[in-house]
């Protein structure tokens, strides 16, 4: 059995569900919580999946304590503080961190194209000053920029940066990063790339971060289980299970859009309702349709 870090398992980025008129619909986000957690999952919220760059600050720390007071210190939790103002972000930190938050996750800037030295200078300044954990998020499908290897090796020797989830779809990039850090006990790798969540964690990854589970968490639970015993042949079943109901959700869409898909899902299946913030917006009626129907043949 591996061993396990100190951040590592299924971490779920949570969907942010509102009701119609756009505000929070708290009742469902506790709701969705719950799910999480009793699944033995564990939830990131103000993510790209969680609508962050679209929730205003005053609703995002409204979310977090809601999460914190509802959890009680009895999980880990992860919150997003990505901002192209590195001020707000770490604003969003030090309220967070007052709230209960003690791991904070943090994907580039994605106005200005950057250096390799840009990037490992702001996330520098945002350890230097952060009052917890970080968690190196590199995604180019949002900021459309790869955070390099090299700045992530960097970077992994400051004390108050703890890890990486990376969601690039880049295999070889993958196997590269367990190279360097599967050995490393200071130093989490986790996946944000679904459909290849047995696969990583069974290459060395700590843990992943499949947009899926927010429907399912308890099958990519069983998924990490079963990797963790060294049962490969489950943990592959897992994989192939979950598989249809990540492309349900995913297939012919754009990011912005299979986020929209999954909470048609979501609501079909009573865990929170479909509605979006701009500037994402609802599918059409049919798509709709073939969702609900999808989520249907799943009970």
């Amino acid at each position: 059995m591996k061993n396990k870090k100190t951040y590592h398992g299924v971490v779920i980025p949570m969907l942010t569900p509102f009701k119609q008129d756009g505000t929070l619909d708290e009742d469902a986000a506790v709701k969705l919580v719950d799910h999480i957690l009793e699944a033995g999952t564990l939830p990131f919220i103000l993510g790209t999946t969680g609508e962050s760059a679209s929730i205003p600050f005053e609703m995002r720390i409204r979310l977090v304590k809601l999460v914190t007071d509802h959890v009680k210190s009895e999980s880990v939790v992860f919150a997003g503080i990505s901002d192209n103002c590195i001020d707000n972000s770490l604003y969003l930190a030090g309220t967070f961190y007052d709230l209960g938050i003690k791991a904070f996750v943090a994907h580039l800037p994605s106005y200005y194209p950057l250096t390799a030295d840009m990037m490992l200078a702001h996330f520098e300044k945002l350890a230097e000053r952060c009052p917890g954990d970080i968690l190196i998020y590199n995604i180019k499908s949002t900021t459309h920029m790869t955070i390099p290897i090299e700045v992530i090796e960097k970077l992994s020797r400051h004390e108050k940066i703890v890890g990486l989830k990376d969601s690039d779809r880049d295999l070889e990039r993958l196997q590269t990063l367990t190279n360097l850090f599967a050995g490393r006990a200071d130093f989490s790798l986790f996946c944000g790339w679904t459909t290849q969540s047995a696969a990583t964690l069974l290459m060395g990854f700590d843990g992943i971060v499949p947009s899926t589970g927010n429907l399912i968490p308890a099958k990519f639970s069983r998924m990490y289980d079963a990797v963790m015993r060294g049962d490969q042949q489950t943990a592959q079943q897992w994989q192939a299970e979950v598989n249809p109901i990540a492309e349900a959700h995913q297939a012919g869409l754009l990011g912005s859009q299979a986020i929209v898909a999954l909470k048609v899902m979501m609501d079909e299946a009573g865990l929170c309702g479909p509605n979006v913030l701009p500037p994402l917006t609802r599918l059409s009626s049919e798509r709709e349709k073939q969702l609900r129907d999808a989520v249907k043949q799943l009970q």
